[in-house]
């Protein structure tokens, strides 16, 4: 009987086993799909980091109930801490130079590729293969789609100097006006000789190209910092 119960017992172990790595595969998987498209777009956090941060949680997620079955503890507790702890992460790819404001997108991938991590650390593939579908679906086609509506804003703030004339600064602003790009602030002030004008803008990202073009080819002006 001896006998029998351990080999029941191996039996046992050999399945949580198995059933572990799937976890740990799916969560691998799930993390390196997210993964390659944003290393495809050249994005500051990739496959590698992507595919740590599903696997982390899907090992928190599991340790957790295990804790809590093992010690009668709140399972709970270990998995809550996991979206408190990815915060802090991806508000440290979240960065604010010179007026504009980048890396919420990629903060947002961080936090969503984390659940994912939990759910496939759950045992919840299903929902975790089909939230990673929608995630790609989000992140691939709607991309375009964004910029071909022209409805991704981007905030810039532009820094151009030419020589002093009003009437120069009532065409910059205007140039950017005329390109549906919405000016929230704006400022003159002089250096020397020159006029440097400071816009604080919003508008869409093909709109941008299209006056800094104007602005490349204008020859009135010295220089453009944007």
């Amino acid at each position: 009987f001896a006998t029998i119960n351990r080999a029941k017992e191996l039996n046992t172990e050999m399945e949580i086993l198995t059933e572990d790595l799937i976890k740990l595969g799916v969560a691998l998987l799930v993390g390196g799909i997210i993964g390659a498209e944003r290393e495809r777009h050249k994005k500051a956090v990739g496959l590698r980091t992507l595919i740590l941060i599903s696997l982390g949680s899907a090992l928190f997620t599991m340790l957790s109930v295990r804790v809590g079955v093992s010690f009668g503890g709140d399972s709970a507790r270990i998995a809550a801490s996991i979206v408190s702890g990815i915060g802090f992460l991806g508000a440290g790819v979240i960065l604010e130079e010179h007026g504009r404001v980048t890396g919420l997108t990629t903060a947002a991938t961080i936090w969503l590729v984390a659940a994912l991590g939990m759910a496939a650390g759950a045992g919840e593939y299903l929902l975790s293969g089909a939230a990673t579908i929608l995630a790609v679906l989000v992140l691939m086609p709607l991309s375009r789609i964004e910029e071909f509506l022209e409805i991704a804003n981007e905030h810039r703030t532009y820094e151009i100097t030419t020589p002093v004339s009003w009437e120069k600064f009532k065409q910059l602003k205007d140039l950017f006006k005329d390109h549906l790009i919405v000016v929230q602030r704006y400022k003159q002030e002089r250096r020397g000789k020159d006029m440097v004008c400071t816009f604080e803008v919003l508008g869409p990202m093909k709109k941008h190209d299209k006056v800094v073009q104007k602005l490349l080819t204008d020859n009135e002006i010295k220089e453009v910092w944007f």
